[in-house]
């Protein structure tokens, strides 16, 4: 069964519109009587798209590498650095931990 909506009506019943679109749905949203948009669950995250979007203007210009390292978890030490005071030099700043 498709559901046809206006923009409005959608907008209005985004909730409800993709809990029908993951049960196998089909719903069409209309401008003006004209459809314009076919809602569609995610059948898998495409991995290396969901990559590149993360690291959005950046993402031709850098590598995976690159991305793993942005992405990864703060380690404990980088976490340490940016609560030491910068007027401190380092055996002060670990004096004063």
């Amino acid at each position: 069964m498709t559901i046809h909506v206006n923009i409005g009506e959608a907008k209005t019943r985004l909730s409800e519109l993709i809990a029908a679109t993951e049960r196998g749905e089909e719903v069409v949203i209309a401008r003006a009587g004209k459809p314009v948009v076919r809602l569609s669950p995610l059948t898998e995250i495409d991995e290396v798209a969901l990559r590149a979007s993360a690291c959005g203007m950046w993402r031709d210009l850098i590598t995976d590498e690159e991305i793993d390292q942005l992405l990864a978890p703060f380690t404990e030490e980088e976490i340490a650095a940016w609560y030491r005071p910068l007027d401190l030099d380092d055996d002060e700043a670990d004096a004063a931990a």
